[in-house]
């Protein structure tokens, strides 16, 4: 089956891109592993027809938004993301008229609809960064409550905080954190900006899922205690093997995350099914705020 993609990548002139937390399957026979942005960015630049997106839909929206003229297949359509559906268009504009003036920092895990009614995006990388270029006492921030409490931390900005969250690194709690300190004692902590304060606060690192791999890759420390979905540990194991990783606590794993196979991919690639394309009237206020974010790095 693994022959048969490359085959039918080949012919379509197409690329396949892999989220870190897709399966180990699909990170293997990708072209290129990384972050969602990441992914999308990289494959802006190259000059495939098709993008056959392995991750979950706001990154295949994502990839649409920056690259207008070529497919973006997703091979499960019921690929999604909780936090994502946690915040729409409707209500953001609502929230923005009780806030007049107010910039809107959007993290790229949103709907392609929620990013055009947004001042600039920000990935869990940049997302302090991305507040402290604005230059304003106060700032609203969709969708993760988590990442948004981190910025405040982080910058002194009073932020009025949405109420989404990422079900996975939420349901962290600071006894998992202690807990994993306990067993793995000699670990560093890395753990995601999307968990909880409490967590964050016994972290040893507070990291993006990229962030973990260059840390992992150059520290000096030859255990690792990682609070982030579990597809991501597969990732730092073959990249490190002479290093140990160990998740944070027992069911990190994302159930949207782990729907493609190996024979969606196939069916994709035959087919040209699962297109996922952003109207241009909603693609070109999104551009602009992701656009904005990408010029500030």
């Amino acid at each position: 089956m693994e022959r048969k993609i490359r085959e039918l990548l080949k012919q379509r002139k197409a690329i396949l891109l892999s989220h870190n937390y897709q399966p180990p399957e699909i990170q293997d026979i990708a072209d290129i592993c990384g972050d969602s942005l990441e992914l999308s960015i990289r494959a802006a630049q190259t000059d495939a027809d098709i993008i056959v997106f392995c991750g979950v839909h706001f990154m295949a929206e994502t990839a649409s938004i920056l690259c207008p003229g070529k497919t973006v297949l997703l091979p499960r359509q019921n690929a999604g993301c909780p936090m994502a559906d946690m915040i729409t268009a409707e209500a953001l504009s609502a929230r923005k008229a009780e806030l007049p003036g107010v910039p809107v920092v959007t993290y790229v895990n949103s709907p392609a609809s929620v990013k055009a009614l947004s001042t600039i995006c920000c990935t869990s990388a940049n997302a302090v960064k991305v507040a402290k270029s604005l230059n304003t006492r106060e700032i609203l921030m969709t969708p993760d409550r988590n990442l948004a409490s981190f910025v405040e931390s982080r910058t002194g900005i009073t932020i009025h905080i949405w109420p989404g969250f990422c079900p996975i690194h939420d349901a962290i709690r600071r006894e998992d954190a202690v807990y994993a300190r306990q067993k793995h004692p000699r670990a560093v902590l890395m753990a995601h900006p999307e968990c909880r304060m409490e967590v964050l606060a016994l972290a040893d690192e507070i990291l993006s899922t990229s962030g973990m791999l260059r840390y992992a890759k150059t520290s000096r420390h030859s255990e690792f205690i990682v609070g982030t979905e579990m597809g991501l540990l597969y990732t730092l194991q073959k990249e490190n093997p002479d290093k140990r990783f160990y998740p944070i606590s027992d069911g990190m794993e994302c159930p949207d995350m782990k729907k493609i196979g190996l024979a969606d991919i196939v069916r994709v690639l035959e087919t040209l099914e699962g297109e996922v394309r952003v109207p241009e009237d909603i693609r070109k206020p999104a551009y602009e705020a992701v656009k904005r974010m990408i010029d500030l790095a």
